[in-house]
Parts: C-alpha cells; structure tokens; sequence
C-alpha cells in the first residue's frame, strides 16, 4: 500500500509539473542554504578538536589586568612554576612556540619552514601520533649546558618532521630518521630528525595568537628555569586535565600560583598577572561564535520561509482537489486513504528537494571555503559528513512536516454535501483563505527579520569603508624578506638595509620604500610596558602599548599624518639615539593638555630594566590589529635602535597598481642576493580586505538569505491574493456592473495585500528587536536597534508587497464584469 502511495504521489505530480517544479526548488532552495551553513557550524562549533580526549583539554592564559593586556604567553620560569603548582589536577601540561626561519635547501637557494618548539610531551599531550622513528623523550628537553670555552659541546635540537615537509623536502626517504638535518635551524649543536608525524595533526589556536597551524619542523625545546627573565614570554600552556577533576579545582590551584608569584615577583605583582582557565574548543572558535550563530539562524529563519510557502501552494491544491477527495469520501474512502496519499506527495516532494538541496549544499560549501575570513577555524574540516547528512534528513522531515501536515489534514475532511452541491471552482477556494493570510503573515514576519539583519549588516560595512586606518593604502606593495647574507655585525646588517632600500628605490616608479616590524593588520603585534617618572619606585604604575621597528621614511611612505614634531631621519638609525615616534592616543594618555614633544618615557624593550627615550614627534593613530576597535596605543623605534635588521616586512610605494610592479621587484632582490626569500608579497589593500573579510562573510551570507527570503514571501503574497482575485471574481464582477470603477478594483486587491504586509512587518518588528541583538558583535558603528535600518527595511518590504499585489490587483481591475458574473 505504502509503494502504491508514492506511485499514486508521483504519477499526481507528474500531471502538474509547474507546481511540483516550484515546490521542490523552494524547498530545495531552503535546505540547501541550511545545510550547507550547518556543515560551517558542525565542522568549526559542534565537531571536537582533532586531539585525544579533546572535552578535557584547556588552555592557560596569562592576563595582565592592570595593563588590559589578554592572552600572554608564558616566560619559561613562570610554566615551570605553574606545572609544579598544579601537581595532581593534570595529566599533562604541556607549552609550545611557533614561527619561520629561512633555511637553505641542498642547491642553496633559500626556502621558509614553519618551525615549533614544544615540550617533549607534547605529542602525548594531544595525541599526535608517531608514523616513523619515535616522540621525544624526556632527555631530548634537558636544557643546554653553560657556555664556556672548556665547557661540554652543545646539545643538538632534537626534531620531529611533519609527513607533509618530509614528503616535500626530502621525498619520503625514511633514512633521513636519525640523521642530521641539512640546513636547519638549531644553534651550534646542529639538528637531529628522530622522527616524522602522521599526517593531518595541526595546531588550533584563536586567530589572534598569530600562531603556526602547520608547522613543518618540531623540535623539542631545551627549557631552563631562568628565574631572572621572567620579561621573556614566548610559551603557550595546553594542559590536559585528569579524571575527575573539575575546571574549578584546576582554575583553584592556578589561582594559588598566581597569588604566590604576584607576592614574590614585583613584575607580576604591579602588572596584575591572573592565570586562567579556558576550554581549548571554546576558546578556539570564541571569536567567530556569534557570526556562525546568527547565520545558523538566518538560515533556518530562510527555511521556514520555504517551508510556509509550500505549505501555501499545497493548500491552494488541496482547496482545488477538495471536490474530488469529496465524491471519493461519498465512494466509501475513508479519512487515513485521503491522509496517507496526501502525505505520500508531501514526502516525495520533500525527499527530491531535498537531494536537489544536497547538490546546492555540496556547491555551496566550496564557495563558501573559498570566500571565507581567514579568521574562521579548522576551514578544511567542512565537508558533507554524516552528521550534515543527518542534519538534512531531519531538516527534509521537519520541512514536509510543517509544509504538509495542515495540507493533509484539511485534504482528509472535506465538507462533502456543500462541495458536492456547490458548483463552479471558487467554492473550492474559499475555505482554507484564513489559513493561508496567516501563512503569508507568518512569511512576512520572517523575512522582514532577515531584511533587518542584512541592513545592519550593510551599515556596518559602509561604517567599515569610512573607517580611516591610519594610512593610505592604496598604491602600496608589501612583502617580507628572510635570510641572505647580511652577516652578523649591526654595521654589516645596516649596510645591506641601506643597499635592499637603494636597489629598489631605483626601479622606475617607485616613489618611496620602507620597512617595518610589523606591518598595520598583518598581526604580530605584541605589547611593551611604558610609564612616566613616577613609574621608577612605583611600577604598578607602568602601561602597556604596541610598538613598531620602522626604517625612516615608513610614515612618509604610508602616508600617516604627522601630528607635531619630526618624523625620523638616517640620523636616528643608530643604537645610541633615543628619539622615539608616538601616536596620538599615547600621547593623549601619556601627557594629557600639554606637548609630548621633547617629553621622555621610560620603556622595556631591548634591556632588562626601563631605559629613557624621548619624543620627538606624534602621528595620527594607526589601526594595527583591526578595523573594528582602535586598539592600543603605539610607539615607533628605528630599526638602527633595535640593532638593525628586525624591520623585515618592505612596503614600496608606487605609481598605479603595485602588482604590476611584483616582478620586477623580485628580479631586482634576486639579483641582489639570490639567497634572500622574498615571501608573502601583496598590496596594502589586501591587507585592509582581509580585515574587513568577516564582516564581508556575514553581510554576503545574510543579504543573499535575505534576498531569497524577501522574494519567497513575495511570491507567496502573489499566490495568495491570486487566489483570492480566483475565488472573488464573481463578486468583483457584481461590483464592476453596479458601477464600482476598475481603479478601485485595483485598490482592493492592492489594499489587501498591503494589510497582510502591514500585520506581517508589525510581527517582525516586535521579533527583530529582540533578535537582533544577538548580532551585535557583528555590528560596526550601528546599534542593533537601529532606527533609520527598520524604518528603511519596513519601506523596501511595503515595496515588495506593492510589486507582488501589483499583478492579481491588474488582473481584477481588468475583469470582463459580464465574464465575471458568468465565472458561477
């Protein structure tokens, strides 16, 4: 009976091919853009991380609260404290570092690797497993012993390759286990491979820890408990927390070494130092949760749209079918007969939309790969898997059983004596009119919700667009230079900046080149402490700020305002001057009402304890971290004072488009010195794109799911009033002939889908307005409940209603009224 339902379903369908058609596409269109946005959602939110045991891994934090400073890594001393202090809350608690080197292959041209230092039981830690030779062991960690001429040679670093760089460098050859490695980074003791890893282990941090996700080489890192630089910080703790241990024990016993270190440390004491205790998942996708969230909800919002519009056509075909299921319940048919062929059209036209949906998920999801933020995590995870499957089997249930149920229910009861003794179709038409306008409201509702985040969002962007960063991007090519043979004195490494800056200063169209440490949104950034003279005995009393290594030129070349003073000359470009560039937010802060300029501040940057510099000019504030929020205050060095050679991300100015100048600059290094690695060459403006990428991801996704919305409810308004144009027509025509004028035939029409719109826009108002507010981490110089959005958006939807009465009111208008009356 069951297989004979659906061939009943199908052959049914068959006989109406432009509704079917427009049902399975509406449908498919809405779990399409479900799935696929929940494939983003399971592969970043949902999924566990890729590591043993991942719901009790955690990261410890360090934060500087006095200095509102998050997130900073560990000083060597202060791990080896923090793992002592927390015996018996976790398994193991591991620390690791990342970064590049430049390293020379076999032919000696230069080639960039991605290195980490890890404790040596780190991959114990998070279950990277071993595919040949062994893991660290304990010895591979013990720390270098003391230099002296008589003393012990030095340890070698100890390495474990990652099977991509293995593959890569040295083509899967597995006598290179136990072997030195050529070329690498490791001191004087030189490199040891003992191992390679299987393949896909990667590391998982939040964006802004500028952290390596696929390093190529590990090395086990030699550390020493160097109780006097506690100012060193490079270690990012990952701990793994025992069985039966609660976050809250674990958060207890840090809080009791971060007491006992702020008592016996005057550094830790005045910058306020707190460890805490994060989920590693959590704190992972922390950023991009509530963007993936909204979506998420868009995106179902965009499903019940589609949902409520089928339902809206099946109704309008039960209402046609009514007088056929009513002889066929005159025949003896019984209600659950009606009920299960109903049901039987409703599932196959959800089963195909939904394999059609499938399709535009499976596309959907590369462009969506393709097209998202950097920022987004674990990118390469999201893919069709079962429990995206899954997810679309259940959205295909849900949908057929909210479009199909109040369909079938209505199609299994049909009033059979009226119906049977009513003739004409319009009698047909009328009894399910209510239940269909509450449909179409409930459409309206939803997309109007969606039109208000899609406008909110596109306010953000405008905001974003008129954001001023501090600098003129345009016309500016960037790009980092590794390596080469610069030698080892600072003399030696200032004469080859001086010559790199000559030699592409002389390429035709070049305006001006610069250098810095690092660039405005290239990450990076990390702070230094700065105080005033009251800092001296008291040094709580120091702040934090960003600071920048720059060649003089660099504001000249980006065209950042100065503000007071002098930028720096060649003259500056030596250790032993200490004139330094502020911002304008530094300089606020620093000497509130009066001049910087000739001012000192103490700072902590290249010695142990604060030195003296003074200022010699401000500039306007550059946004170095983001678009969004100013970010920290900034001070400026010169290379020459940081002992040249640290400001290795080049910009060059040029006229026109600077891709066009890629070529020739490459040539022109090469040329210099082939043993240089030009790396990571772009212009400015990608830069500046790339930080406005999320809020680019959000407005497309949204817009686009609110365009769809807008048009499906639309449409639905058009069907409706369609049909009630069908079921008046009679009357229309007794009005026409009693001498009512086609305009206000017209206005009828127009007028009762205007009043849908109206109760429809009134529901979403009141559900925006508190919807909304979950996008605001989203939002960018516009509140979530902005006026002139709603309002704007309540106008554009009004025009969609006009556009959708526009044609069932012209054809009432036009009505033959002798033909009208006629129509029964």
């Amino acid at each position: 009976m069951l297989f004979g339902d659906f061939a009943y379903a199908a052959r049914t369908l068959a006989k109406s091919p432009v509704f079917a058609a427009t049902a399975i596409i509406t449908i498919a269109l809405g779990i399409g853009a479900s799935t696929a946005i929940f494939s983003v959602t399971n592969a970043v939110l949902l999924r566990p991380l890729p590591y043993r045991s991942p719901e009790r891994l955690f990261f410890a934090i360090s934060d500087m609260r006095k200095r509102n400073v998050k997130d900073f890594p560990f000083s060597h001393a202060d791990f080896f404290d923090l793992r002592n202090g927390t015996q018996g809350m976790f398994e193991e608690l591991g620390a690791v570092n990342t970064g590049r080197a430049t390293v020379p292959r076999e032919d000696q041209s230069p080639e960039q690797i991605r290195w980490a230092d890890v404790t040596t039981n780190f991959f114990r830690l998070m279950g990277g497993q071993i595919a040949l030779g062994r893991d660290f062991n304990d010895a591979d960690g013990q720390p270098q012993p003391a230099q002296a001429p008589t003393g012990p040679r030095p340890l070698p670093q100890i390495a474990i390759l990652s099977y991509a760089y293995w593959q890569r460098r040295f083509g899967g050859n597995a006598s290179i286990v136990g072997r030195p490695m050529p070329g690498a980074i490791g001191g004087q003791g030189g490199t040891q491979i003992v191992g390679v890893l299987k393949p896909g282990f990667e590391l998982l941090f939040p964006p802004d820890a500028n952290m390596e996700q696929r390093p190529d080489v590990w090395f086990a890192t030699r550390l020493a408990y160097d109780n006097a630089n506690r100012n060193s910080v490079s270690l990012h703790v990952i701990g793994r927390l025992k069985d039966g241990v609660t976050r809250e024990q674990a958060q207890s016993a840090m809080d009791r070494v971060a007491a006992e270190l702020c008592r016996s440390f005057i550094i830790h004491e005045t910058s306020g130092w707190f460890i805490r205790l994060e989920p590693m998942h959590r704190h992972v996708v922390e950023e991009v949760r509530p963007a993936l969230l909204a979506l998420m909800g868009a995106v179902i919002f965009l499903l019940l749209i589609a949902c409520a519009n089928v339902a809206n056509l099946l109704l309008v075909r039960a209402s046609l079918r009514e007088r056929e299921l009513a002889i066929r319940t005159a025949l003896g048919g019984s209600w659950w007969r009606l009920v299960s062929q109903t049901l039987a059209e409703v599932v196959l036209l959800a089963f195909i939309g939904a394999l059609l949906g499938l399709g535009l998920a499976w596309v959907g999801i590369h462009e969506l790969r393709a097209m998202a933020p950097a920022s987004l995590p674990r990118l390469d995870a999201i893919r069709i898997d079962p429990a995206v499957l899954g997810f679309t089997v259940l959205a295909a249930l849900a949908a057929a059983a909210l479009f199909g149920l109040a369909p079938a229910l209505r199609a299994a009861r049909p009033s059979v004596a009226p119906l049977l003794r009513a003739s004409g179709r319009n009698a047909a038409l009328s009894g399910a009119g209510l239940l269909r306008n509450l449909v179409v409201v409930a459409e309206v509702a939803l997309s109007f919700v969606l039109l208000i985040g899609s406008g909110l969002m596109f306010r953000s962007f405008l905001e974003l667009q008129r954001i001023d960063p501090g600098f003129n991007p345009h016309g500016l090519l960037t790009f980092q230079l590794l390596g080469g043979r610069g030698g080892q004195q600072p003399q030696e490494r200032a004469a080859r900046v001086r010559e790199i800056q000559s030699r592409l200063e002389t390429l035709p169209g070049v305006a001006g080149v610069t250098s810095s440490f690092p660039l405005p949104l290239a990450g990076g950034f990390s702070p230094i402490r700065w105080g005033l003279e009251p800092a001296l005995t008291d040094p709580s009393k120091f702040q934090a700020v960003d600071f920048q290594i720059v060649l003089p030129g660099y504001f000249e070349v980006l065209h950042t305002p100065l503000l007071a003073g002098r930028t720096f000359t060649d003259a500056d470009n030596a250790p032993d001057r200490k004139g330094v560039v502020i911002d304008q937010m530094l300089a606020g802060k620093a000497f509130p009402g009066q001049s910087a300029i000739g001012k000192r501040l103490l700072i902590r940057i290249r010695t142990p304890e604060p030195e003296w510099v003074e200022v010699i000019g401000i500039v306007a504030h550059q946004r170095n971290t983001s678009l969004v929020v100013p970010g920290r205050e900034q001070i400026y060095f010169t290379d020459g004072f940081d002992g040249h050679g640290s400001a290795d991300n080049w910009v060059i100015h040029t006229a026109g488009d600077p891709a066009k100048w890629a070529s020739a600059v490459r040539a022109a290094i090469a040329k210099l010195d082939p043993h240089l690695l030009l790396t990571e060459m772009q212009p400015m403006d990608a830069l500046v794109e790339h930080a406005q990428a999320s809020t680019r991801f959000s407005l497309l996704l949204i817009g686009v799911f609110a365009s769809v919305a807008a048009l499906l409810a639309g449409v639905g308004l058009y069907g409706v009033l369609s049909t009630v144009v069908r079921q008046r027509t009679p009357e229309i025509g007794v009005r026409m002939a009693l001498g009512a004028a086609p305009g206000s035939i017209f206005s009828l029409v127009v007028g009762q889908g205007l009043r849908l719109s109206a109760a429809g826009i009134a529901l979403g108002l009141v559900a925006a307005f508190e919807l909304t507010r979950a996008m605001t981490s989203m939002l960018v110089g516009v509140k979530a409940t902005d006026p002139a959005t709603f309002a704007s958006m309540a106008a554009l939807f009004f025009l969609i209603a006009a556009v959708a009465s526009w044609l069932p009111a012209r054809r009432a208008a036009g009505l033959d009224p002798t033909a009208a009356l006629r129509e029964e």
